[in-house]
């Protein structure tokens, strides 16, 4: 199945056969830990293999241009987005589009005018961000959970063998991830901070999306964390040694459920560049696998993309998590420990191995970025800064030119 070309020369010239907005065209929406092509506004996606706007126009014809955003032959069809001035205006501040897309029939357009449909509706990527990280950290933590708290008795598992070790915690992650993308496709499916951060530079995406969808993949982590520790309290309490004692890094020590630690043994140095490198080899391949132009990169297109994701998630967890625990993603490593240090845990969350915390907090920032570059500077031929005079520091010497360039596609795109 594929979407009507679009209208825009440029763009059908780039990503043939495909229709996205140009606020979104150079993104390729390199999201999701992992990363959905289509954001809300594409009428079809490869990665969910459907149309995701509304088919049902009049004359039956799928938008191939920006008439999806067009209220007037909406309303003609008898399916408006209920998309008032004052609920365009926050989608304006978040940087998305001022009219959130739908997947609607005629006799379901009604629904959409209830009060909360029109809150979901302005807020529907970073709900999706939101959902979609919670459902990546429900299930990796949930996978930690069982085989931290099961190896006490493994004995009680069927067959006597345990329930799990380190690869149903590789395996966990990656389903997680997967399922995480499939529920986030609407907003790119980032799922990640350091990814979203990344695609800001390389590729384009508002930076005014950037707060909110921190924010909500941030909280969505934050919530997983508490639905795991209010599943598993009795069988921490027996883990921990008794009712209310949780402590961080001891022999009986449950705080690793949530978020990660270091290995003991291990330098300062050493741990930053663990982070760092699988950090920018998980960019490094996603950008890879959303490129168009990498000849490689077809099987991994369209409703495969999202198991591509899983077997990378599961090659990271495999390889580099016995240092750091492979946090790679600020939103899943911040959430939860903030959410352990609410809870009880105390000040240990922030001070165990040497105040380890920041490592997870800045270095997957620093190597999701350094993934992309390098994958711009020696394979990407797109649109990137990269690919720009002086590899986009030019730009740096011309800001003006620069803000003048984002405002013109931008107003193109009707963004503005």
């Amino acid at each position: 199945m594929q979407a009507p070309p679009s209208t825009n020369p440029t763009l059908t010239s780039q990503y043939p056969m495909r229709t996205i907005p140009s606020d979104d065209a150079t993104t390729l929406g390199h999201g999701a830990l992992g990363a959905t092509e289509a954001h809300a506004s594409a009428p079809y996606s490869p990665t969910l293999g459907g149309d995701r706007t509304m088919s049902n126009l009049k004359g039956g014809d799928s938008p191939t241009d920006d008439s999806e955003y067009d209220e007037e032959r909406l309303a003609q069809a008898g399916l408006a987005p209920p998309v008032t001035q004052k609920l365009k205006g926050p989608r304006k501040w978040m940087g998305l589009q001022p009219v959130a897309p739908l997947q609607s029939h005629e006799k379901h357009a009604h629904h959409n005018h209830l009060a909360w449909s029109k809150v979901k509706i302005t807020f529907k990527e970073p709900m999706a961000e939101f959902w979609g990280t919670f459902i990546l950290v429900l299930f990796g933590d949930a996978g930690l959970a069982q085989v931290t708290l099961g190896s006490k008795n493994p004995g009680s598992a069927p067959g006597g063998m345990g329930f799990g070790d380190w690869q149903s915690v590789s395996w966990a992650y990656g389903i997680g991830l997967m399922l995480g993308v499939y529920v986030a496709g609407d907003s790119g499916a980032y799922l990640n901070p350091c990814i979203t951060f990344a695609s800001c530079i390389l590729r384009g995406i508002p930076w005014r999306r950037l707060p909110m969808y921190i924010i909500s993949q941030t909280l969505g982590a934050f919530c997983a964390a508490g639905v795991i520790y209010g599943n598993y309290y009795s069988l921490i309490d027996d883990y921990e040694g008794g009712p209310g004692i949780r402590t961080v890094g001891g022999p009986t020590s449950t705080a690793g459920i949530f978020a990660t630690y270091p290995a003991d043994g291990v330098s300062t140095a050493n741990l930053f560049f663990d982070q760092f490198i699988a950090s920018a080899l998980l960019v490094f391949i996603i950008f890879a696998l959303k490129d168009d132009s990498n000849k490689g990169s077809f099987i991994a297109s369209g409703a495969w993309f999202p198991l591509a994701l899983f077997f990378l998630m599961f090659g990271i967890s495999a390889t580099f998590g016995l240092q750091t625990g492979f946090a790679i993603n600020f939103a899943r490593d911040m959430g939860p420990r903030l959410m352990t240090w609410a809870l009880g845990y105390g000040n240990a969350v922030w001070t165990t191995g040497n105040y380890y915390f920041w490592i997870p907090t800045t270095a997957p920032f620093l190597g999701c970025l350094t993934g992309g570059i390098i994958y711009d500077a020696c394979i990407y031929t797109g649109p990137s800064p990269i690919n720009t005079p002086w590899f986009g520091l030019k730009k740096l010497f011309n800001p003006k030119r620069a803000v003048q360039e984002r405002l013109e596609s931008q107003k193109d795109a009707g963004a503005i």
